[in-house]
């Protein structure tokens, strides 16, 4: 081996910048790279000042002068390159590199990675394996950090099994990494196998672990990996108390917040302006603005971040004046105004909703140059929407951004919040057609629009485009697959569905409970509420107004009471109108109005429309004209907007013969520029959907229909049905009442149906008003007739008609 001589360097200028790096004592590791030619070493270190200094162009002229370049001084002109933002011009000089080692592979990889560039980087790993050199651990973990959306999903089980076959999984850092990125790609449950199978792991692999369960929703998993954490006597790093923080706003653990607060101040992390903001963000979410604020007043530091999430609370909560106070104080303080919560602000406009403060903020937007933003454009396509400015979102969409999944994902749910399901079934069609990938919101959105519409086939498409997109074993995308088929009718594959979900939280059980109730299952409500008790769920208020509807449902007024009851008893839950308007509809159903108008009185807050139409609906049911009459006086002195009110009291003096009193009523209705919704069904035969109205003529099959309809008329006679006239609240003759009886949009919908089905195949029908009495006791006949199950799911819920009989047990 050849030996150096150290003492060749002792003639360098004593009074050079180098002097105390050559000297004959040390030997720089750069110095080694150059090969010991001092002009490359020199000239490389000026190379890295003008790269640091960000004086590129001097940079590059003095790369091109060098008479000697090496492998070195061509990986520090990319990195320079990449660093300063000039990722396309790394690539060029990069590819004009023709010596390239492992390093400069490494350094364009995580350039790209650290662009949010997945996609490049990926082609760039690949391009490496097939030019001979093997990537090592450090190139990996480049990779990996770019992975953080569930379209790499793929390529990380790709790269997993690169590490497996070379060997590198033994490395704490790749395992650590690995985790991380199947979390952060939403596939926990394969993140969770590593970490199992993990032989060494550190606070790294705990917190990449615990992050990945919070975020998902998983609290208990998360939890118990806190636990463990703490009994390793692993010391927690700001991930740590990010993520333990992030479940206890997810369980709205008020307590477990605080204890952790403690183990904050303990471990001397309350100088962390990351964790102090973590701390914010919980008190925040659990409504404590009040700690909120006063850890903001005492923090060491505060950043944009922590402005942000104040001025959020205050926003959500409706505290102008100390939101106001806060946003001038980050101009005072010189915050950059284009840092500032403009989403959050526009999130809450829209949930308000508040189409005058939206705008307000929107004007912001624009004075600071965020109109093209993507972020804030799509916040703004999202507050239009549910401000019901749908033509102004749109105008946005198509032309005021750079549409991603989250733009898409915005407009698609505008059109599902405002009923519009077509036009949303339509676009999210475009968005596949211009080859855009759905993510988890997408499908929660669009499967939503297809339940709503009942198209079991577009559900079933979807259910299998999320098993392909790997978002299966995502505990939200499979509640909302649950969801699509219990809406559409489908209870026994919803049930299964629920069954083999690995991973199941609140929503879960939510979303099943609700298809119990609407489907008129109040005894399996109850069963599947107290299994959910056995496995230590803690239940939401949603979940007590889940089971509360089931009930109510099935005339289980004292279970549901109980359950009502037991909100602040039990579970220390405080009940919402919702609540009280669905104990009030459960008593209300059964005849017990002098409960009601109690109950009324007891109310901690004012009646709202719900309660008083509740209240009108039961009184129409059970005949109590003066106390229908006084909660349509309530409700008409609300100004709303909805016709269903004065259509019920107009029916309520119709059938009791009263048609000047119903004739005013539909004069005040139209009066104040209101309509009565048309009814209309349709049903769904070989993907292709047909609706109905009543007295419809508009179908090819009309006559067939029609004919169908009055054999089967006959045949029900027979069979002991009589029709009530009294459903057919027109002033008009008996006879007519009966034939405009008969053909009722749903009985329609049926008969086509019948016609165009085989034998014995069960008929879905959707409709989108309630059905009248009359229609319900015929179609319980015409499934016994044809020997067929019919389901038809009106604006109440689902009625499934078999052999002369149907779920409801009458009692709707």
């Amino acid at each position: 081996m050849k030996l150096f001589k150290l003492k060749a360097f002792a003639s360098v200028n004593p009074k050079s910048p180098f002097k105390s790096i050559v000297s004959p004592f040390h030997v720089d590791a750069h110095m080694i790279k150059t090969g010991f030619d001092l002009q490359t070493y020199h000239s490389n270190h000026h190379l890295q000042s003008l790269l640091d200094q960000g004086q590129l162009l001097r940079a590059r002229k003095l790369f091109d002068e060098m008479p000697l370049k090496n492998t070195f001084t061509a990986n520090r002109m990319i990195s320079g390159y990449a660093k300063n933002g000039y990722l396309e011009e790394a690539r060029r000089f990069f590819n004009c590199t023709a010596d390239r080692t492992a390093v400069t592979w490494t350094i364009l990889i995580n350039a790209y990675s650290q662009a949010g560039r997945p996609e490049e980087a990926f082609d760039l790993f690949r391009c490496m394996w097939r030019s001979g050199i093997s990537p090592d651990h450090v190139a990996i973990v480049a990779l990996l950090s770019s992975c953080s959306s569930p379209d790499t999903s793929s390529c990380v089980v790709q790269v997993h099994t690169h590490i497996i076959k070379s060997g590198l999984g033994n490395t704490v850092m790749v395992y650590n990494t690995m985790v991380d990125s199947y979390c952060k790609c939403g596939n926990v449950r394969l993140g969770r196998k590593l970490f199992n199978e993990a032989r060494e792991r550190d606070s790294v692999t705990f917190n990449a672990m615990l992050m990945g369960h919070s975020k998902e929703g998983s609290y208990s998993e998360a939890l118990e990996l806190f636990v463990t954490m703490r009994n390793l006597r692993l010391k927690p790093s700001q991930f740590t108390f990010s993520g333990v923080l992030t479940t206890a706003a997810g369980l709205s653990n008020l307590g477990l917040g605080q204890q952790i607060h403690g183990l904050v101040i303990k471990t001397n992390f309350s100088w962390n302006v990351f964790v102090c903001n973590s701390l914010l963000d919980f008190y925040s979410k659990c409504c404590c603005l009040t700690e909120a604020r006063a850890l903001f007043d005492g923090m060491e530091e505060r950043d944009n971040v922590s402005y942000n999430i104040m001025v959020s609370g205050y926003a959500w909560d409706r505290h102008i004046e100390e939101l106001i106070e806060l946003l001038t104080e980050m101009q005072f303080l010189g915050f950059d105004r284009s840092q500032f919560p403009f989403p959050s602000l526009l999130s809450v406009a829209g949930s308000l909703p508040d189409l005058k403060m939206g705008r307000q903020i929107h004007a912001q937007v624009i004075l600071t140059g965020l109109a093209c933003d993507n972020i804030a454009c799509n916040a703004l396509v999202d507050m239009y929407s549910k401000c019901g400015h749908l033509k102004t979102a749109m105008l946005i969409f198509r032309n005021g951004i750079d549409k991603d999944t989250v733009s898409w994902t915005a407009m698609i749910s505008g059109y599902v919040e405002n009923g519009l399901f077509e036009a949303a079934v339509g676009l999210f069609c475009e968005m596949r057609r211009g080859g855009m990938s759905p993510d988890r919101a997408t499908f929660s959105s669009i499967l939503r629009a297809a339940s709503s519409l009942a198209l079991l086939s577009l559900g079933k498409q979807l259910h299998s485009n999320v098993i392909r997109c790997g978002y299966m074993i995502d505990v939200f995308a499979g509640s909302a697959i649950l969801d699509m088929y219990a809406r559409c009718g489908y209870l026994i594959l919803a049930r299964k569905i629920f069954n083999e979900m690995t991973n199941k939280n609140i929503v879960s059980w939510n979303t099943m409970l609700s298809a119990h109730a609407q489907n008129g299952q109040g005894r399996e409500a109850i069963e599947l509420f107290e299994e959910m008790l056995r496995q230590d769920v803690k239940p939401d208020s949603v979940t007590i107004l889940c089971v509360i509807s089931a009930c109510g449902h099935n005339g289980l007024v004292e279970e549901g009471l109980q359950y009502f009851h037991s909100m602040s008893k039990l579970y220390e839950l405080k009940p919402k109108r919702e609540h009280y308007a669905c104990v009030i509809d459960l008593m209300g159903r059964v005849g017990r109005l002098d409960e009601v108008e109690k109950l009324v009185d007891e109310i901690p807050f004012e009646a709202d429309q719900i309660i008083w139409n509740s209240i009108l609906n039961s009184s129409r049911i059970h005949g109590n004209q003066e106390l229908a009459r006084h909660a349509a006086d309530r409700l008409f002195s609300m100004n709303i907007k909805d016709s269903a009110p004065f259509v019920i009291m107009s029916n309520v003096y119709a059938r009791a013969g009263q048609w000047d009193a119903a004739a005013k009523v539909k004069k005040m209705m139209r009066d104040r520029g209101l309509r009565k919704e048309p009814a209309y069904s349709w049903v769904e035969i070989m993907h292709k959907i047909y609706v109905f109205s009543s007295n419809d003529n508009m179908n090819p099959q009309i006559n067939e229909i029609k004919d169908l309809l009055d054999k089967l008329s006959e045949e029900m006679e027979k069979e002991g049905y009589r029709p009530d006239a009294g459903c057919a609240l027109h002033l008009v003759d008996e006879e007519s009442k009966i034939v405009s009886l008969r053909y009722h949009s749903e009985r329609l919908a049926i008969a086509f149906a019948i016609l165009n089905t085989g034998p014995g195949t069960p008929i879905v029908v959707m409709k989108n008003i309630r059905a009248c009495t009359d229609c319900h006791a015929a179609i319980k006949v015409i499934a016994k007739i044809v020997e067929r199950e019919i389901t038809v799911r009106d604006s109440s819920r689902f009625h499934h008609f078999k052999d002369g009989l149907c779920s409801c047990g009458d009692f709707w």
